[in-house]
């Protein structure tokens, strides 16, 4: 009997998560794994990488998208229906058709992002560009009545909106590489048609930059030019970032006190989100001045100094008050209730 009721549990547990965007999110997983069996036979390059790394990296990317979402919804209490259809939508209408056209280009072994070669080119691309703006209104959606559930976690009620938030600020950054450049827009004045439109590199004083150039491994980001896609992996991952801060500063108070305070976590998770957001809009401006991640000037690490000492010192304050407040060292339990968990 005992037996029973734990796989009655297990199976009550397991299917709160959205199944669409679950078994969206394994498909992902299992499309990384074949295509790192393509990049491994298949020497075919696109622009200095194997064709078969981009398919893999938005795999990856999608696949966590997809799981935090399967996850967030099923810890609503509140519209459930309508949180699960905008989750089904989402696999249909974004993931699905995004991942789809980036594979079909890398199998044809050629560009899928910014590509207007052919009439076939350009039509995979404008897919994808639908499908992401799609995505965008979706997450938004979702994000506006995962915010309203009631948590018994506050720190995880404050980080599932924030993430949400960061995450949608990230995902906009695509929208800016898909702009002409200067030196396209000049072209298309002329009436020229034009193979590319829009690119991802920045040259410097903001002037658009070929891409291709040298890159860093595996993420390929550019190393003599400033890369927007940095912007944009930071701020699309505040999505499991956030919520994981909340997971664990609820694991890390069952051990030391001066976190056991709900009001001391969610501050902590406020400050997190803070620090996130400055580190996004800072690799942002770096790339807008059209310098590389891994080549920062003195103003860049003076900012991103000024940010990590701004942070550092909102956290301090926040373990300083705790500390100072009643029964903080008395070692108060930290209920061990779902993180998440809608009361």
């Amino acid at each position: 009997m005992g037996a029973l009721l734990q796989r009655r549990d297990f199976r009550r547990t397991t299917s709160a998560w959205h199944g669409p965007l679950s078994y969206c999110a394994a498909a992902m997983a299992v499309l990384a794994v074949g295509c790192a069996i393509g990049l491994a036979v298949d020497g075919r390059t696109l622009m200095g990488q194997g064709v078969w790394l981009k398919p893999i990296k938005f795999a990856i990317s999608l696949g966590l998208y997809a799981l935090t979402l399967a996850w967030m919804i099923g810890q609503a209490h509140r519209w459930r229906r309508t949180l699960w259809w905008l989750g089904t939508v989402t696999v249909g209408g974004f993931l699905l058709p995004e991942i789809t056209a980036i594979t079909f280009q890398a199998a044809r072994g050629v560009r899928s992002h910014f590509n207007f070669a052919t009439g076939l080119d350009e039509t995979v691309f404008m897919i994808m560009g639908g499908a992401a703006y799609l995505g965008w209104l979706l997450t938004f959606a979702m994000g506006i009545l995962l915010m309203a559930q009631r948590r018994l976690d506050r720190a995880m009620a404050w980080a599932i909106p924030l993430g949400l938030a960061i995450s949608l600020a990230g995902m906009s950054v695509g929208y800016l590489m898909t702009a002409p450049t200067p030196d396209q827009a000049a072209g298309l004045a002329r009436g020229l048609s034009l193979t590319t439109i829009g690119a991802h590199s920045v040259g410097e004083h903001g002037v658009g930059a070929p891409d291709g150039g040298a890159g860093m491994p595996v993420t390929g980001w550019e190393t003599g030019a400033g890369d927007l896609r940095v912007a944009h992996f930071v701020g699309l991952h505040a999505l499991q970032v956030l919520p994981l801060v909340a997971i664990g500063l609820r694991l890390l108070a069952r051990r030391f006190p001066v976190l056991a305070g709900a009001g001391t976590r969610t501050a902590l998770v406020v400050v997190a989100a803070f620090g996130y957001a400055g580190l996004t809009g800072l690799v942002l401006w770096q790339a807008q001045r059209g310098q590389a991640l891994v080549h920062p000037d003195a103003l860049t690490l003076g900012a991103a100094a000024a940010l990590a000492g701004l942070v550092s010192a909102c956290a301090a304050a926040v373990l300083a008050v705790s500390a100072r407040r009643p029964g903080a060292s008395a070692g108060r339990r930290v209920p061990a209730a779902p993180v998440g968990t809608a009361a």
